[in-house]
């Protein structure tokens, strides 16, 4: 009886610790690790420590493992390197130290169908302790690649150890310790020009990155994929200095470069890009007093999310205003309050921008109603210029201010506000005094939260002068047309004399010079004639004593008409000349 008892304890302890068992193995059954035995232990300065590296894929084939040791290169310093009984089969990079950097390099691969199991040794490291102290080895990158096909990076988890060094035994052999490799490539620098910012968000796919090929570099490996720290598997030969990777799906990725020289591989460059092509999540803008309200700044809701890099802003365009911008933290805590709006119908448009600047659209209708018109209870139809315009009227609010707007003929309309009474009325007394003119007059009410009534009717003031103004400023208005017209008379009629009498003048002359020459004209026509006729004369004395010869004849002839015809024309001319001048 107490042998079943017993069995039943030991099976009621046992039974939870299986099943932690089974459930903690089953959480790591993808997943490879890398570690170091031993993982601890206490050694003199002067003396050899011996340490493994470890693969373990407990139900994953693996066929590549790369990493990369580091150890505190003032307490060890690295007597040797071997691969004796390593799961690796073939050496993509041989292994390697430098005791001045304190790293060891390791790459290889174990061809098909790989390995499978734990504690599967990669290398054996041989350090001699140089220093007293707490020595701390670690990995600074490593990979473990599935036999799968594709390469997935299978690497869960990565080791440490620590070693106590303490003081240096007696009669410890001098080791002799082997000629470190060379390495003097260092890790090129990485530049993208698709994703330049490691802590951005970008929304292509396709990315490119460039790195400097130094002289001397015989080839590269490369890598792409999502972890941040991993040794590049694949390689290319000659001089790459630049890769173009398409179609890469949404998430935070790892770009890695290795270059190697005819020392051997350098340092690995790990270049961070994240991409996010997918806009925010759809959503619906909400109204929190509904779609149709008085309140001219209504309340609306339109937050989103996006499941990547998040959301960064919001733009917002109300009817066909202009868009203006709002934080994510502003929409995400507290609803949005719209600026005030005026009575109408419109539409309010928002995007949500994620941080890659993908963004998503949401639309929406509302009305703002209007609040009652004020009436127009008393006003003078008609006013004296110069009096005060008093105009009262009554609303429906009480709390609110009341506009009076006056426009007269087609000037700009002028307006003045009054505050309602308790009861909501109001009384204007204008403060500017009244000016002749039609004048068309109508109120508006606001009340204390800005809501706006529509316009009430509009309704008309005559404002007119005093009938004595009227007359008054008739009869100016009449002398100054009379006495400028009067002035232009008088001024032509002294124009219209000045210029007769200068004609008069002009004409008296004339007619002095027509006289003078005349007489001139006869008294020399005299003379002419009385020599002509005296030459006649001679020649009929002449034909007397003999008879004159035909040409003489002819002479006596035409000097005869000539002179008659002289005569007769210039008495004609004579005479009009003087009826001209009269």
């Amino acid at each position: 009886m107490e042998k079943i008892k017993n069995k039943k304890i030991t099976f009621g302890f046992i039974l939870p610790f299986f099943f932690f068992f089974f459930l903690f193995f089953a959480s790591v059954a993808n997943a490879a690790s890398l570690n170091f035995s031993p993982a601890s232990g206490s050694y003199a300065v002067g003396s050899l420590v011996s340490l493994n590296a470890l693969v373990s894929s407990a139900d994953k084939a693996i066929n590549a493992v790369s990493g990369v040791i580091s150890f505190p290169k003032d307490k060890l310093e690295v007597v040797s390197l071997s691969k004796n009984g390593s799961v690796i089969s073939l050496w993509v990079q041989e292994p390697s130290f430098s005791n001045s950097e304190g790293e060891i390099n390791f790459e290889g691969i174990a061809l098909n169908p790989g390995f499978i199991g734990a504690n599967g040794k990669v290398i054996t490291v041989v350090f001699r302790a140089k220093a007293t102290g707490m020595s701390p080895i670690s990995f600074s990158s490593g990979s473990v690649l599935a036999n799968d096909g594709q390469g997935t990076n299978i690497l869960a988890n990565l080791g440490t150890a620590n070693y106590n060094l303490g003081a240096e035994r007696l009669g410890a052999p001098e080791i002799v310790t082997p000629a470190e490799i060379a390495r003097t490539l260092s890790a090129p620098e990485i530049t993208s020009s698709t994703h330049p910012d490691p802590n951005k968000w970008y929304p292509t796919s396709n990315a490119k990155f460039d790195w400097s090929f130094p002289s001397g570099a015989t080839g590269a490996r490369l890598l792409v994929g999502k972890i941040p720290q991993v040794v590049p598997t694949i390689s290319y030969a000659g001089q790459i200095s630049s890769k173009e990777i398409e179609d890469l799906t949404d998430g935070v990725w790892y770009f890695h470069v290795r270059l190697r020289d005819t020392n051997g591989w350098g340092g690995v460059s790990h270049f961070r890009f994240q991409i996010d092509t997918e806009p925010p999540e759809p959503f619906k803008i909400k109204f929190v007093d509904g779609n149709e309200t008085d309140n001219p700044r209504p309340v609306v809701l339109f937050d989103t999310a996006d499941s990547l890099s998040g959301i960064d802003y919001y733009k917002v365009k109300i009817g066909e205003g202009d868009f203006f911008s709002l934080a994510s933290e502003t929409v995400k805590k507290n609803p949005y309050t719209l600026p005030t709006q005026t009575p109408g119908k419109r539409n309010i448009l928002v995007q949500a921008f994620d941080k890659a600047g993908n963004y998503t659209t949401a639309t929406e209708e509302f009305v703002i109603k209007p609040l009652q018109s004020p009436i127009i209870t008393e006003y003078p139809k008609r006013l004296a210029s110069g009096e005060s315009l008093v105009v009262k009227g009554t609303t429906k609010y009480s709390d609110a201010h009341t506009t009076i707007w006056f426009k007269r003929g087609n000037e700009e309309a002028k307006s003045q506000v009054v505050k309602n009474d308790d009861k909501g009325n109001f009384t204007l007394v204008a403060e500017a005094k009244s000016e002749d003119g039609i004048y068309k007059l109508w109120a508006e009410t606001v009340d204390n939260r800005g809501a706006q009534s529509a316009p009430s009717e509009k309704v008309t003031v005559s404002v007119e002068r005093p009938a004595f103004l009227k007359i008054g400023s008739l009869a100016i208005s009449l002398l100054a047309v009379i006495v400028p017209l009067v002035a232009i008379i008088i001024l032509l009629l002294l124009v219209v004399w000045y210029g007769w009498r200068k004609f008069s003048m002009l004409r008296k002359k004339l007619k002095k010079e027509v006289r003078e020459a005349e007489f001139t004209l006869r008294k020399t026509f005299d003379l002419l004639k009385k020599d002509i006729r005296e030459q006649i004369k001679m020649l009929e004395k002449t034909r007397a004593k003999r008879q004159l010869t035909e040409e003489e004849e002819k002479i006596i002839k035409q000097l005869g008409r000539d002179l008659g015809d002289a005569e007769a024309v210039i008495e004609k001319e004579i005479e009009d000349i003087e009826k001209a001048v009269k």
